[in-house]
């Protein structure tokens, strides 16, 4: 009985300290408000390293690569045809002979000889014909026509040049695809005939696109004449010699550009056509025959029969009594 009125006297104190331990968070909160967080921490920025497109390897720059270079080959070959190197001398062509930059080859009296680059171009020479190569590539052919008549194809769609320039003037002839026909007599006349495509014909600052079926022509000094369909026929008169010896003229007129072969003699005529060349006759009948080749295919002759009598007369026995 004793000890009871001090245990009451503490419960009511242990009650308080127990509500005042309690109270003291409301009591912050009350007057500071409630604890914030603290601010998320973000982590660490680290360096990216920079992504850069890989390029492939580029070869070195240089200067481009020079085209490579071609060859002609001579696939037909018909009577006497030579080849010349460089500025060496003319020997005999053989069949399947290779022609570069630099390289001549003529055909003589009564040959041709057929050339060929490739798939690509194909060139046809005719007897007395003289052609130089100047510069040959796999894109581009080059030739000089000295003298006479080539006929030329270039395959269409083959991405190649061929440029024919003529000696004795500046008349140059272009194509890319086509066949044409081109002669020269060397000192200035050109002619030109288109059969496929078309062709450029330039000279004297002039130049015509000639078309399949036309031709054009050169005279020296001048530019290309304007395109005119090729003709039907060809124009050939001869003057043949009236007292014959045993050397004889014979002369005459063709079209500007022809080719004219006497007894298989290929002449070269004027500008305007006109040709002459003395012949060699032998005692007795002889048989002339001039042939004329236009450009455009067409053909005419003539041909005569002349006698040589080059026998003095004989002595002529006077009658002694005629004086009398």
């Amino acid at each position: 009985m004793d000890g009871s009125p001090p245990r009451r006297r503490r419960a009511p104190f242990l009650i308080g300290l127990v509500a005042i331990l309690l109270a003291l968070p409301l009591g912050y909160v009350f007057f500071f408000g409630a604890p914030t967080a603290p601010p998320p921490v973000a982590p660490p920025v680290l360096p990216v390293a920079e992504v850069r497109p890989v390029s492939p390897p580029t070869a070195p720059v240089g200067e481009p690569a020079p085209p490579r270079l071609a060859e002609l080959r001579m696939t037909e070959l018909k009577g006497q045809v030579e080849v010349r190197r460089g500025d060496g001398e003319w020997t005999a062509a053989q069949q399947g002979d290779a022609l570069r930059a630099s390289d001549s080859v003529r055909t003589l009296e009564g040959a041709y000889a057929v050339i060929i680059g490739g798939e690509s171009v194909e060139i046809r020479m005719e007897a007395g014909t003289e052609v130089a190569v100047s510069d040959l590539t796999d894109s581009l052919s080059r030739l000089l026509l000295g003298n006479g008549m080539t006929t030329v194809r270039v395959k269409s769609g083959a991405r190649h040049t061929l440029e024919m320039l003529a000696a004795g003037g500046d008349a140059k002839a272009t194509s890319e695809g086509g066949r044409f026909t081109m002669s020269n007599n060397g000192v200035g006349t050109v002619a030109l005939a288109s059969f496929e495509g078309e062709t450029t014909l330039s000279g004297a600052k002039k130049l015509v696109i000639v078309r399949a079926g036309q031709q054009s022509i050169v005279r020296p000094g001048q530019g290309p004449s304007d395109p005119t369909p090729i003709p039907a026929s060809l124009l050939l008169k001869v003057n043949w010699p009236s007292k014959p010896r045993r050397q004889a003229l014979v002369s005459g007129q063709t079209e500007p550009g022809g080719r004219i072969l006497i007894d298989g003699k290929s002449i070269q005529p004027d500008a305007e056509g006109r040709f002459s060349h003395t012949v060699a006759l032998k005692e007795g009948s002889n048989r002339l025959r001039v042939d004329a080749v236009s450009v455009g295919g067409r053909r005419a002759e003539q041909q005569q029969d002349v006698h040589v009598d080059t026998t003095p007369p004989k002595d002529v026995i006077v009658d002694p009594g005629l004086w009398k």
